[in-house]
């Protein structure tokens, strides 16, 4: 963070008539030039997307030919996109898959974990506790796996330098414009590497994906495939009735979203070639999808009031031991009718929002 106006206020939780915590963050709308088509906060915000970029991560599976190869239908490029709950119709499609690559578990980098959801939990413990099998990131995993086998290289493909990740990299260098090799790595929770970049190159990114941009004609095919593989099994990518699957569903498979961790999402828009990237500052979830829902209807992606309607379906509701409602997510960034009172602080209106229109 630079300064004050690097994240601005988008949400406001409430606990009864009293706001208890606020999200802050950055949201980035731009088009498949780079043009900013909408910001707020500083749309040069260095961060890690983590997961939401997996999609481009998928399309090295499809376009070095390896999911051809191995005969991966469209539910096994969603897997490789997906940040799933370990539900047993996303368990099994790992299982099949690194069957088909003549590996077990032991092979993928990450480490072991549980399923997401109590009831899936339990039946993890009772078949003997954590497995690598359930980590969200396992169908990722498995994607370079199988580029890894696919190019006869080692199954060492955690190494940055391993030839599935450079042809990732390569991927990633097209869609943001320059060379991702010299962006700032971390390491994933997953085990893998973990790229930061500027949120206006990543929109611009998503804006391009959604568009299949590409000068390689392989490219673009892959981009077409993942993307139709996503809006086809949207229950792949997170799970079922999630938030994800919500929004693909409620608009019809017309925008395609990925999240990542610490409060990150990006989405693409493929009918107005917009890429949108959202950050909030927390690293809280929260929040994000109902911004995302505001941010749609903002652009016209879908009518104001079937927006705010998906905000209430996304947020997940605040309540009490027993089950009872005590509180709720209020989206505070653009109200859709500005001349209606608003909770948003006046530093918010003042000091926070930005904006270019070209």
């Amino acid at each position: 963070m630079r300064d004050g106006t690097d994240f601005v206020e988008l949400a406001r939780i409430w606990r009864g008539p009293v706001v208890e915590s606020v999200h802050r963050g950055t949201v980035v709308v731009a088009d498949f030039e780079g043009r900013l088509v909408g910001s707020w906060g500083d749309a040069g915000l260095m961060t890690f997307p983590r997961s939401a970029l997996k999609p481009f991560q998928a399309m090295a599976l499809v376009e070095s030919g390896a999911a051809e190869a191995y005969g991966l239908s469209d539910e096994y490029i969603a897997m490789a996109c997906a940040s799933h709950d370990a539900q047993p119709f996303q368990t099994a499609l790992v299982s099949d898959w690194l069957g088909r690559l003549g590996l077990d578990e032991s092979a993928l980098v990450c480490g072991p974990a549980l399923p997401r959801r109590e009831a899936d939990q339990a039946t993890a413990f009772a078949e003997g506790g954590p497995r690598r099998l359930y980590h969200n990131c396992s169908g990722k995993h498995c994607g370079f796996l199988t580029v890894a086998r696919h190019l006869g290289a080692g199954l060492d493909y955690g190494n940055a330098a391993h030839p599935a990740q450079r042809l990732y990299l390569e991927i990633l260098s097209d869609y943001i414009g320059r060379d991702a090799s010299g962006l700032p790595m971390g390491r994933d929770g997953c085990g893998l590497p973990a790229l930061a970049l500027p949120m206006r190159d990543l929109a611009k990114a998503a804006a391009r994906l959604s568009l299949g941009y590409s000068a390689n004609p392989a490219r673009r095919a892959a981009a077409k495939r993942v993307l139709g593989a996503m809006q086809a099994h949207p229950d792949h990518i997170s799970g079922m009735d999630s938030a994800t699957s919500r929004i693909f569903r409620a608009t019809q498979g017309r925008v395609v979203l990925k999240g990542g961790a610490e409060g990150f999402v990006m989405a693409l828009v493929p009918e107005r070639g917009l890429g949108i990237c959202i950050k909030i500052a927390d690293g809280s979830s929260r929040a994000k999808y109902g911004v995302l829902a505001r941010t749609l209807g903002h652009y016209g992606v879908l009518p104001v009031a079937e927006a705010e309607a998906l905000i209430d379906q996304v947020n997940d509701p605040i309540t009490d031991s027993t089950g009872a409602l005590v509180g709720g997510t209020e989206i505070v960034f653009e109200k859709p009718v500005p001349t209606t009172e608003t909770k948003a602080t006046l530093g918010f209106w003042l000091g926070g929002v930005k904006e270019a229109f070209f």
